[in-house]
Parts: structure tokens; sequence; C-alpha cells
């Protein structure tokens, strides 16, 4: 399995930038790697903290994201953390083994703090200055864990973990928490049951209770209930969650098109690259309908959406996981296709472009390439996508 990655790139993120090949306006292209790129090519060992070579581009590596920093996570042997980034034991756009992971089964990376979870214990470790500091650790009893699978970050027992003070938040047993995904400001999560329950700020419809007000405590999204739900993600202020059907629901923020619903925003884009003139919609509704005498009304854009959306795709296709970006979104399909859309302005979008899109549209670079996608990672402005050959997927 490799992982390719594309989007932003000013840390080194994706690549480092004296790997990446020249061509005219070079500058920007380090900033935006526009064409998918395996990232195993470019770095393919570090330097862990005792001097030793660790090749971090392992089989079963897990990838993290934040804005400047992608760490990949390997639970082979002992397990271990590589982070590239600016800082943190790496230099600029360097990459470092953390000898503090050493043991690790799962990570959390943004940008102030790094969350590591043993098998005995959950730490936080501050990444606001080069010096290592844990800030906030928690013990985890054996028996916490006996009743099934261990939880994966940011849950740990009887709670989560957040990014912003207090470190350790409960949640209610009630809940049966199975998974938990955190936005800017709002979190998702999914019970045991396949229900979904969202918290925290609603100002642009990202709770999907209908309205743009906040919640406190978590709360049913009553829209998808009874319809048992396997995945739940979160991007800056939209929200996704795939049925156990493979069907994608999304909700919130839908200013670039994140949510696949018609955007205003890109529209405008579009009329200035086709050197059209905008169209004041709203001012100029009743004489357009007068104009049309009856016939297609024009086009209806969201901003939000603050109920759950079935994502609307010509193709009939089945979802298996999703991931969101601050305002772009990515799904992989039960037979290996990365399906992407939303703001598109660092080639985040792997269309090999810089455009935007508000439609859903297949990244081809990996048929062309004869493989399947099998997992993707959103960081706030990149995609990360892990792909095996097309004999390894079951469809």
């Amino acid at each position: 399995m490799n992982w390719f990655g594309f989007g932003f790139n000013a840390f080194g993120q994706i690549a480092a930038h004296d790997k990446l090949i020249k061509r005219e306006g070079s500058a920007a292209e380090e900033v935006k790697v526009v064409i998918p790129t395996d990232i195993g090519r470019h770095v393919d060992e570090c330097e862990g903290g005792t001097g030793c070579k660790v090749n971090i581009y392992r089989k079963n590596s897990r990838i993290k994201a934040s804005w400047s920093r992608r760490a990949s996570l390997h639970s082979e042997g002992d397990g271990c953390l590589c982070v590239t980034s600016a800082g943190f034991g790496a230099g600029v756009s360097g990459v470092s083994v953390l000898e503090e992971s050493r043991g690790c089964r799962d990570a959390l990376i943004c940008e102030r703090h790094l969350t590591l979870a043993f098998p005995d214990r959950t730490e936080l470790w501050s990444l606001e200055q080069n010096d290592k500091t844990l800030i906030w650790s928690m013990e985890i009893k054996p028996e916490a864990e006996t009743t099934g699978p261990p939880l994966k970050l940011p849950l740990v027992p009887g709670g989560y973990v957040a990014t912003k003070l207090p470190f350790y938040r409960s949640l209610s047993p009630q809940l049966r928490a199975v998974s938990l995904a955190l936005g800017a400001e709002h979190a998702v999560l999914l019970s045991a049951t396949g229900a979904v329950y969202t918290w925290g700020l609603g100002s642009h419809g990202q709770l999907g209770h209908g309205g743009l007000t906040s919640e406190e405590e978590p709360r049913a999204v009553e829209a998808l209930w009874g319809m048992p739900m396997s995945c739940v993600a979160t991007g800056g202020w939209h929200s996704a969650c795939i049925s156990a059907g493979g069907d994608l629901y999304m909700w919130g923020w839908n200013e670039s098109g994140q949510l696949g619903l018609p955007s205003q925003t890109l529209r405008k884009e579009q009329q200035r690259r086709n050197k059209q003139p905008a169209v004041n919609r709203d001012a100029s509704s009743s004489a357009c309908k007068e104009q049309q005498e009856g016939e297609k009304q024009e086009e209806v854009f969201i901003s939000i959406q603050a109920f759950p959306a079935l994502l609307d795709i010509p193709e009939s296709c089945e979802f298996s996981t999703v991931s969101c970006g601050s305002r772009h979104t990515a799904a992989v399909t039960t037979t290996g296709d990365l399906y992407t859309w939303g703001w598109g302005e660092y080639g985040q979008l792997g269309h090999r472009t810089l455009l935007s899109s508000d439609e859903p549209q297949c990244v081809d670079f990996f048929k062309e390439k004869g493989v399947c996608v099998v997992d993707v990672v959103c960081g706030a402005w990149n995609t990360f996508a892990a792909v095996a050959k097309e004999e390894v997927v079951q469809s």
C-alpha cells in the first residue's frame, strides 16, 4: 500500500521542495502539488533520535494530517510516529522519528498539539515550540478496554481528548461512542448503534439540527435517526457521514462547494474565468422570471445546508470512507474510486488543476495508474490517498 499526496505543500508535507520536478513557475509548484505524488518516492528514510534509520513508509502505515504537518504512524513492531513539518525535532520541511512515540498504537496531530495513545496511557505533547513538552497525560487501566476493541483517538475511556483546555472531556456511557471526529469548533460522534450525535458551534449549520444554534451537549441528529451510519467526518465547518448501505450524507457550510451542492461563489468564479458578466441573482430574480416566461428556472444556490443532504452523483456507487478538509471533501467508493469536491486552489482535489468544484468528480489519476484507492485523509488544504493494486480491492 502506497500513499499519494496532493495540495498544499508549503512545509514539505507532501514532498521536500528540492525533490519536486522543476518546471516554469516552480516556486508556486513547491507550495501547490497539483499532480498526485507518491510520497514514498521522495523520502524513504528518516533519522531516529538514536541515529538509526527508520523506514517511514511501511506497508501498514497510516497518515494523520493538519495544516502544516503530516504524521506517518507505523503499527509494525513497537510502533512509531514520523512527523514531516517545520520544528518539533525536524528541520524546515524535515522528517523526524519521535522517540516519544515508540510503542504507540494511535495518534492525532494538529497545529498546537500531538496526541499519542499507548496501551496503558494517552499523552498530549505541545507543538508550539521545538522543545518537546508533555503537557497532559492519562493512565488507562487494562480492564477499561476489555469490553470491546481499542478506542480510536480522540476517544479515550470515559470521554475524549480535546485540542483546547480542558483537554479531557467526559462523555455519557449511554452514548456508547465508537468514533469521534473533531472539526474547527464542533464534534460529530458515531454510536455503537449507528446513531450520529453532534455538538459545539452551529453557526454554519454544521450540527445538522436544522438551525444555526450551538449545542453544549451531544444531541442526536434526528434527520438521520433510524438509518445506521458506519463512518463520520468533520471539516472546518461542515460534516459528513456514510450509512451502512454506502450512502453519503453532508451538511454545514457550502461556500466552496464542499457539500457537493451548487455554490454561487464558484459559479461567479466560473463566469469571471469565462469573461462573462456576473449576474446578481437576488436583485434580478423577478426580472429573470419575466424574461424566462415559464422557461427553466434559475439554479438554486446553497450557502448553508443545516440538515443532512444525500450526496447526489451521476454514477451509481457506494462509499466506504470519507474525509473532510477545511473546505473540501474526499470520499472512497467500495470499488476503489476516489471522488473529491470543494475548494481546489492548492490542487487538493487531485484533478491536476487549481479549480474548485461543487460537483463530485472522480480522480482519474489513480484509474490511469491501474490502482485502487483504499483510504483517504484530508489535511486542511491537502489530501492523502492510500492505494493498492486493483486485484486487492473487492467490490
